[in-house]
């Protein structure tokens, strides 16, 4: 360690359980800084089930004679009442293990995603031949128990269960992994019930011809519906894990889904979606591209009216909306979204998310949240890299003629050369 600073703050010692005694608050308040430091080391070693013997003998001359129970209690009081401020020196092991540390919490979260996305796969695959299995060879036992009505009522009633026993569950892979079976079991079965297709493939076809259907009531019951329940279930997970940052990004989308699917939004895209696309001259382009254009805005304007807040509250909701915008915004400046039609709107989009993405990048350094300067920066290396291909594209295929070698290298050179600014960008945000 290069520098501890500990300090007390021995004005709120009634506040721990039982009121300090006159004895040990006096002996409190004669302790030199070095003192409290021994004693707070000392309490972190009795905590971490380590021999406190040995470190006690060697710092026991630093103070006045004590009794085991003073001692123990002001180490426990020092502890209790501290707040440590620690800087790790340069190449040194502490250091190497918090680098270590963080590199292997992004593994754990990846390790976490790529489970839940293999479990879905599977239960996706499978599910179909296991309720053919029980079907056929456990009929006419549960002929009534798994039926599909009752049987998706079962799964959702599961679904709960996983959410609330997800929450208690300490490690954290198989925390995840049980709170998101629960929320796609919620999710699936309510939209069975609601929809009343009860087969996965069958319920699926069913969301995509209520969002664009004409039949309101239906899309509420199929999109909207659905979407709500999964927004409490993330909000219950929030309030029991707050530690589990990432569920706001779930719960932006679930919300999102569950106004956005409102039918009213239909008629009102028409007058939302020029903003993106201003230019009215143009052959085709898919409803849904202008539908993710609408949608985009109005997270913009929600965007901005959460930081006007100015409330710390919502940066985990904050990042959450600028790193879906960030990611909208680089769907929508592809140029295979306007082939078909006027390149004034496309060469318009790239400019318009080339400020956005200036724009991100200044907030977050403003406001020192490095998640946001981190979200821009690997946007704005996400955009270059688009951009390039691009250019090619418009003259020729990328993957034929004799220059390939060349564009390849450009690449290279491309992605070396924006390694670099990234590592001056961040020598000057982060240098203190």
């Amino acid at each position: 360690m290069k520098k501890i600073i500990v300090f007390i703050l021995l004005s709120c010692f009634s506040m721990y359980g039982k009121t300090v005694s006159d004895s040990i608050a006096n002996h409190l308040s004669s302790l030199n800084d070095k003192q409290r430091k021994i004693l707070y080391e000392f309490e972190v070693l009795k905590k971490n089930n380590f021999n406190t013997d040995m470190f006690w003998l060697t710092h026991q001359n630093e103070f006045p004679k004590l009794d085991i129970n003073t001692r123990d209690e002001l180490a426990r009081q020092v502890f209790v009442n501290s707040e440590l401020v620690y800087s790790a020196p340069k190449n040194s092991a502490i250091q190497f293990w918090i680098q270590t540390k963080l590199l292997t919490n992004w593994m754990f979260y990846l390790s976490a995603f790529i489970a839940i996305c293999a479990v879905v796969a599977l239960f996706k695959r499978y599910w179909s031949m296991l309720i053919a299995f029980l079907v056929n060879h456990l009929s006419p036992v549960f002929r009534i128990l798994f039926s599909p009505i009752l049987l998706t009522c079962e799964l959702l009633l599961i679904g709960v269960a996983c959410i609330i026993y997800g929450c208690i569950v300490e490690e954290f892979v198989l925390r995840t992994i049980i709170i998101h079976l629960g929320l796609f079991l919620i999710w699936s079965q309510s939209t069975a019930l609601f929809s009343k297709e009860y087969w996965i493939k069958n319920y699926i076809y069913e969301i995509e011809n209520s969002f664009w259907g004409k039949d309101s009531w239906e899309t509420i019951k199929t999109i909207s519906f659905p979407a709500i329940i999964v927004t409490v279930g993330l909000l219950y997970v929030l309030y029991k894990v707050p530690v589990d940052i990432f569920y706001n990004y779930e719960l932006v989308l679930s919300g999102i889904a569950a106004i956005y699917a409102l039918p009213f939004w239909r008629s009102l895209e028409k007058y939302i979606y020029p903003v993106l696309f201003p230019f009215y001259k143009e052959n085709y382009r898919d409803r849904s591209v202008n539908s993710l254009a609408a949608c985009t805005v109005i997270a913009v304007i929600v965007t901005i009216l959460l930081v006007l807040q100015e409330n710390i509250i919502f940066n985990n909701v904050i990042a959450a909306f600028i790193c879906l915008l960030l990611l909208s915004f680089l769907i929508l400046s592809l140029k295979v979204n306007h082939k078909y039609g006027s390149f004034k709107n496309y060469y318009y989009l790239q400019i318009v998310t080339f400020i956005i993405l200036l724009v991100v990048l200044e907030y977050g350094i403003r406001m020192r949240l490095n998640e946001i300067i981190w979200f821009s920066l690997l946007a704005f290396s996400m955009f270059v890299i688009i951009k390039y291909l691009e250019i090619f594209s418009f003259f020729s295929n990328w993957k034929r003629g004799r220059a390939w070698a060349w564009k390849l290298l450009g690449l290279a050179l491309l992605l070396w050369l924006m390694g670099k600014g990234i590592l001056y960008v961040s020598t000057q945000i982060f240098t203190v």
